[in-house]
């Protein structure tokens, strides 16, 4: 995603803003007359090596809603954990940062996880320890859709959800990527492959569902997997891919997976007029930043490629935000800076309305009837803990700015 979006607007954050802080001089719980209450808002991102491009822009645009919302009677501070380990994110790291941050009873909600494996291994701690998530980019069905297991992972306490996310589903974003390859690029016959993990495969694995039923034809019909052991090296597979003369290629996966080194290998081989795809995996800044997608993937030859976030672009004046946020970090917002920001007003947000209390803030957060006023527009979240908003928006490489540059978005949600 670029930075109109994840620049999200501030005229709708100066109103959410006059509202934690033009009510009561005290908050439920915070006492009259006396000192304001510590509490803390848990960060839980990747925040070190390949993963710092998604993970430090995040963590910023917390820090950013902290310095402009303020909740009478409280004072909010970071318990900040970083999930990376060895420059990529770890499962069994993440769930021991959300132990850690259930441990502190200062903590009131958490902000993360980034990736959807290593929510996988945090919603059942988070789930008995009734701390509530809010995840500013998770996207695998997985995670909420009691269908497809979600109701494994909170087995301790099965009807009280701890875990919601402001980013819609990979059921939506694997179809819209399927829709920018036959609709907008036009191909007929695609090579899809992934990078094994929670995310990286359900994309995949729906837009060879979706590209199928449009009319397109995925070789082999199905992704070609590749673990950990073999994302440092594409060759093998594109030459099988080169052989079957695909016009278009997709990947499930991020960039700490081999995102970049697959577009910039598929240069080396020959194949840098294919188009590639991917969803919001890519979405990590221009090429001017490094370790990111545009940045590792260097010279692509032909600007063809494309990626999808799972959010809106057209958000509530951007260039506040975005102006806002350059002032205080000294550099453009990053592609899900808004979404940590929307996370941490939507847990100020409750502990205004029921005070320090992380049981109560857990459900309110929860309540389906509970709508939201944020820097992405308004939502709620569903029983599940899906958002509302169920928007896609589509990018491209710009060649001229080396960045993202938008497309288009389309609501799965309408109608």
């Amino acid at each position: 995603m670029k930075l109109a979006r994840v620049g999200a607007a501030l005229a709708i954050a100066a109103i959410v803003v006059g509202a934690c802080s033009s009510s009561a001089t005290t908050a439920p719980g915070a006492g009259g007359g006396g000192a304001a209450v510590a509490v803390k808002i848990g960060i839980e991102l990747p925040l070190s090596g390949g993963e710092k491009p998604n993970g430090e822009p995040t963590l910023n645009g917390v820090k950013l809603a902290l310095s402009q919302i303020q909740v009478p009677g409280y004072t909010v501070t970071l318990n900040i954990q970083d999930d990376a380990v060895n420059g990529v994110h770890d499962p069994q790291q993440g769930a021991k940062n959300v132990q850690t941050l259930a441990n502190d009873a200062a903590v009131m909600g958490v902000v993360g996880p980034f990736n959807s494996s290593v929510a996988m291994a945090e919603i059942p701690i988070g789930n008995a320890a009734g701390l509530l998530q809010c995840s500013p980019a998770n996207t695998a069905i997985a995670l909420t859709k009691p269908q497809f297991g979600a109701a494994d992972l909170r087995k301790t306490n099965p009807d009280k959800i701890a875990y919601v996310r402001v980013a819609t589903t990979d059921d939506i974003q694997g179809a819209a990527g399927a829709d920018i390859a036959y609709t907008i690029v036009k191909a007929k016959k695609a090579f899809v492959i992934d990078d094994t993990e929670t995310y990286g495969k359900a994309l995949a694995d729906q837009f060879v569902a979706t590209f199928t039923k449009l009319g397109g034809t995925v070789i082999d019909g199905k992704s070609h997997g590749v673990p950990k052991s073999g994302q440092g090296d594409f060759t093998s597979l594109l030459s099988l891919a080169k052989a079957q003369s695909p016009d278009f290629v997709f990947f499930g996966g991020v960039t700490a997976t081999g995102g970049g080194l697959l577009r910039k290998q598929m240069v080396t081989a020959g194949m840098a007029a294919i188009p590639m795809g991917g969803g919001d995996g890519l979405s990590d800044g221009a090429a001017s930043v490094s370790g990111s997608f545009l940045n590792l993937a260097g010279d692509q030859g032909d600007p063809n490629t494309y990626m999808t976030v799972a959010a809106t672009h057209d958000i509530p004046n951007p260039e506040k935000l975005k102006a806002d946020y350059k002032a205080m970090f000294g550099v453009d917002p990053g592609a899900y800076s808004a979404s940590g920001y929307a996370c941490a007003q939507v847990i100020l947000e409750a502990l205004k309305n029921v005070g320090g209390d992380r049981a109560k803030i857990r459900a309110y957060v929860t309540d389906p009837s509970h709508s939201y006023d944020t820097v992405l527009g308004k939502f709620s979240f569903d029983a599940n803990g899906d958002t509302t908003q169920r928007i896609i928006s589509d990018y491209t490489f710009d060649p001229s700015t080396k960045d993202w540059k938008f497309i288009s978005q389309k609501d799965f949600g309408a109608g």
